[in-house]
C-alpha cells in the first residue's frame, strides 16, 4: 500500500502529462457557444477537433466543419463569465489539459465552402456556387436560403486561405460580412484543426462527415488545373530539347548516308 502512495504522485504527472500533449498535438474539445451552426450544432455541444491532420501539412478541405482563430474583428467583444472564482479555476484548469474548452481562446467555428484557387458566389433566390457548380446544402437550418440576406461573389479565394459560412445563414457573421478584410478569406494558418464528432451530450453523439454535394464531379476542377498547368510548363523545355536533338540526329544520318554509298560501290 505504501508502494502505491509513492507511486500516485508520478502516475498523476504521467496522466496530466499525456493529457497535455493530447491536447496540444491530437484532439482538443471545444463547446459551441452561438448557433451560427444550427442545426448541424447547436448551443453547448462540445465537438472534438482533430489538430494531428495539420501537423502533417493537411489543409481544410470543402465541406469540413473547422475551428478556427479569430482572423480580426469577427468576434467583436466578448462577453466575461461570472460564474465564480470556484468554478473558473477550475474550467482554467481542465482546459489547460484539454478536458474542456477554454472560456479565454477566442475561436470560432464555422463550414468551409471553398479553397485556395476556388471561385464562391451566390445570387440572391440562387445556390452557393463553386467552380461553377451549385451546390446542394441540405444541412442549412429549415427555413433559410443560402444567401438570400447576403449575396456575395464571384470572389477568388487566394491561396492559402479558404471560404467560410455557418449552416444557420441566418444568423451567421461568416466570410460574407467580413469582406472588408482579405475579401472574407481565413488563412489556414488561423485553422486550429477540423471538429470530427459531436461529444458532448451523449444523446447527441454523432459524427460530422463532409457532405456529398462536395465529391460532386468538377468541383475541383479548377484547383486541378493549377498543377496540371505546371507540369505542362515543366515539361515543354524537355519536349522542345528532345525534338531538336531527333532533328539534329535525322540531318546528320543524311549527310553521312552518300558517303556509305559510294564507299560501298
Amino acid at each position: 500500500m505504501r508502494s502505491f502512495w509513492k507511486e500516485l504522485p508520478i502516475l498523476v504527472i504521467i496522466a496530466l502529462a499525456l493529457a497535455l500533449l493530447i491536447k496540444t498535438f491530437l484532439v482538443q474539445a471545444f463547446s459551441i457557444p452561438s448557433d451560427s451552426m444550427q442545426n448541424t450544432l447547436q448551443r453547448g455541444d462540445r465537438v472534438l477537433v482533430d489538430k494531428l491532420t495539420p501537423w502533417f501539412g493537411s489543409e481544410p478541405q470543402r465541406g469540413e466543419v473547422v475551428v478556427f482563430h479569430d482572423p480580426g474583428g469577427w468576434l467583436g467583444e466578448t462577453q466575461t463569465s461570472d460564474s465564480g472564482p470556484v468554478a473558473e479555476g477550475i474550467q482554467k484548469a481542465l482546459s489547460f489539459i484539454g478536458l474542456m474548452p477554454s472560456a479565454e481562446e477566442k475561436d470560432l467555428i464555422k463550414r468551409v465552402i471553398a479553397v485556395g484557387g476556388d471561385t464562391v458566389s451566390c445570387k440572391r433566390g440562387g445556390k452557393v456556387v463553386v467552380n461553377g457548380k451549385p451546390l446542394d446544402e441540405p444541412y442549412i437550418f429549415p427555413g433559410n436560403t443560402p444567401c438570400d440576406e447576403k449575396p456575395f461573389g464571384p470572389i477568388k479565394v487566394p491561396k492559402g486561405r479558404i471560404w467560410v459560412m455557418g449552416d444557420h445563414r441566418q444568423d451567421s457573421l461568416d466570410s460574407r460580412y467580413h469582406q472588408n478584410l482579405n475579401n472574407g478569406t481565413v488563412s489556414v494558418d488561423d485553422v486550429v484543426g477540423r471538429a470530427f464528432v459531436v461529444a458532448w451530450p451523449i444523446d447527441r453523439w454523432s459524427a460530422l462527415p463532409v457532405p456529398v454535394t462536395f465529391d460532386q464531379p468538377g468541383l475541383g476542377a479548377a484547383a486541378a488545373v493549377a498543377p496540371s498547368a505546371v507540369g505542362l510548363a515543366g515539361a515543354l523545355p524537355i519536349v522542345l530539347w528532345r525534338r531538336r536533338r531527333l532533328i539534329a540526329k535525322v540531318r546528320a544520318e543524311a549527310e553521312a548516308r552518300p558517303d556509305r554509298l559510294t564507299a560501298d560501290c
